[in-house]
């Protein structure tokens, strides 16, 4: 066996012309250190790394698409918008897990969140990631508005890429957030339909603990907080809202998509007792 086979980067390149160009082809190709990275120009050495640093990715944001799959891929591969993630609304399946179609690298920035801001932070393109869930969203009928719920599969993989996505970056709960928390009057989106109570039980964003709801029903039942002191404690949840004292529209937008996530079975806009009791909660466990 030839002494360089034995030794990679050979010390005496001098022992002989094949062992000379043998060496130096091994030095070449192989004896880069693997922290040692060319790039266009120049070689960036990652031997020393910081210790004092976090990760761009805050939140974690889902969406609905409005519209069908083929449409939504087409706007979101177009000039105007994008997002990280698409669950189709079946989505197809490998190896007997489901597949999710990634338009957007994660450490890249994606233009899904618009005009957004959730816990004194703005410009949640900048520090978020975005899932778009393929559902119509809000059909008008004969009988009234109806929200399309969401299919099973489609769940099980939101579930699992969400999941994913959040033990990688560390999201806390309460940064799991819809478009219409983030945008509220907006967005409405992934609207009363999504299954935010279901995905807290997979470990996915937040949910009020029902004790902690129960007592604060029977704490506000007979006096009830002011608007300053609600919109307050929605500002101390997350979302963008001035202390007014009054019922305006900003407040009112708040409230719907504060109600869209966490009470969906009323969301008029109107901070009534369950929907106080379920803020103070969530205050309570998360903030």
């Amino acid at each position: 066996m030839i002494a360089s086979e034995l030794d990679p980067c050979p010390r005496q390149p001098g022992a002989g012309r094949l062992l000379l160009l043998l060496g130096l082809v091994v030095a070449i190709a192989g004896c880069t250190p693997a922290t040692l990275k060319q790039r266009n120009g120049y070689w960036a050495d990652q031997a020393q790394t910081a210790q004092a640093f976090n990760h761009r990715v805050r939140f974690l944001v889902l969406h609905y698409t409005g519209g069908d799959e083929a449409r939504a891929i087409k706007v979101l591969t177009g000039p105007s918008v994008s997002s990280h993630y698409v669950v189709a609304d079946q989505p197809p399946r490998r190896g007997g897990n489901p597949v999710v179609y990634q338009l957007v690298d994660e450490h890249a920035r994606a233009w899904h969140a618009g005009r957004s801001a959730w816990g004194g932070r703005t410009h949640l393109n900048d520090s978020s990631i975005g899932i778009e869930i393929v559902n119509p969203g809000p059909v008008d009928t004969p009988s009234g508005t109806v929200w399309r719920g969401f299919d099973g599969g489609q769940i099980e993989a939101v579930t699992t890429l969400a999941r994913d996505i959040i033990a990688r970056y560390d999201i806390a709960p309460e940064n799991v957030v819809a478009h219409a928390d983030i945008s509220p009057g907006r967005k409405i989106d992934p609207g009363p339909a999504f299954p935010w109570e279901q995905l807290y039980r997979q470990g996915i964003g937040a949910w009020p603990d029902e004790p902690t709801v129960n007592a604060y029903r029977e704490r506000f039942r007979y006096a009830m907080p002011g608007i300053a002191a609600i919109q307050s404690a929605l500002s101390r949840y997350g979302y963008d809202i001035d202390t007014t004292g009054v019922l305006d529209q900003p407040t009112h937008s708040v409230v719907v998509s504060f109600q869209m996530h966490f009470r969906p079975g009323r969301y008029d806009g109107i901070p009534d007792l369950e929907t106080v009791a379920r803020l103070w909660a969530l205050n309570d466990k998360y903030r």
